[in-house]
Order: structure tokens, then sequence, then C-alpha cells
């Protein structure tokens, strides 16, 4: 019996999480696409929508996202300076590899008038898209 409480249980946690993951897999749809459309606020809300459900989802498949990444840049375009310096040092530090959430948290830095410590994010950063962006069309060109 206890056997049968133990699967039931793990079945429900896997669904649960499955159900999670989907709707900040949706949360970060919506959100992107108020980007796009240039309603920040919008994005936001998705954002933080997102990242309550599940802050450790990651968006994507060449271009891989997490939602700390999203979220910091909405913050940034709505003007949340503090808010996004701190949730894009906290992307980062999950994952070196976040070159968008470097850059925006080099522009971020210099809002705040900290120029010095912004330019090697900025470069970073831009270094970083500039090199994906080379290997996507290095690859494709092959067609690898």
């Amino acid at each position: 019996m206890r056997r049968i409480h133990f699967l039931a249980w793990l079945f429900l946690s896997i669904w649960l999480s499955a159900c999670a993951s989907l709707q900040a897999a949706g949360d970060i749809a919506h959100g992107r696409q108020a980007l796009i459309a240039g309603n920040n606020q919008a994005a936001l809300g998705y954002f933080q929508a997102a990242e309550q459900v599940d802050p450790a989802y990651i968006y994507g498949t060449e271009l891989r996202q997490g939602v700390l990444s999203y979220l910091g840049r909405a913050q940034y375009l709505t003007g949340n300076y503090a808010q996004a310096q701190s949730t894009l040092e906290t992307a980062i530090s999950q994952n070196q590899s976040h070159n968008i959430a470097r850059l925006y948290l080099g522009l971020t830095l210099a809002r705040q008038g900290e120029t010095h410590k912004a330019l090697p994010d900025i470069d970073s950063g831009m270094k970083g898209i500039y090199d994906l962006l080379n290997y996507i069309t290095d690859t494709l060109s092959f067609g690898y």
C-alpha cells in the first residue's frame, strides 16, 4: 500500500511540475509578445508571473534565456533600475553565458551613473551576442 501511495505522490509531483513549466512558458511567450509590441508594463507582469511559478524556467532552444533575464529586461525597460540590477545579477550568477542579461546589466548600471562598472558588462554582453550570431551563421552555412 505504501508503494501505491508513493507512486501516486510521485506522479502528482511530476504532473504539477509539468503544469508549472507550461504556465511559465505561456507567461514568457505572452511577455515576449508584449515586449515586441512595446508594452513593457504588460511584459513585466507576465515575466513576474512566470518567475513566481518557476524561477528556474529556461525559454528557447538555441538562444536560451532564463525567466530572470526576461524579468530584468522588463524591469529595466519600465525604469525600475535597482530591481533590474538585482534581478540581472541573479540571472548571471545562475548562468554566466546569459549575454543578453549581461548587456542589460551594463545598460542598467549606466542608467544609474555607474559607467565604470557598466562598460565591461556591455562589452562582454555584446561580444557574447556577436559570438553566438557567428556560431549560428557558421553552423547554418555548412548545413550542420
